[in-house]
């Protein structure tokens, strides 16, 4: 079961890396383009940012606890 709950957590954690690749590529075409939307570049990024912090939140579930 905990197996099970792991393999949700990496399976999910793939997602969003993946997603957070994408909006990479997205953010540099806006970005590109010779009159772009600051609003729709600054909402890629702030979608960037929170896919960063779940990245990392998911990432620390999988680190197991070491008691010092």
């Amino acid at each position: 079961m905990i197996d099970d709950n792991l393999e949700d957590v990496r399976r999910r954690l793939a997602e969003l890396k993946t997603e957070h690749r994408d909006l990479d590529d997205v953010i540099s075409r806006v970005s590109d383009e010779p009159q772009f939307d600051q609003i729709r570049l600054q909402r890629l990024k702030k979608r960037k940012l929170a896919l960063k912090d779940d990245i990392a939140r998911l990432e620390n579930l999988l680190i197991p606890d070491i008691i010092a």
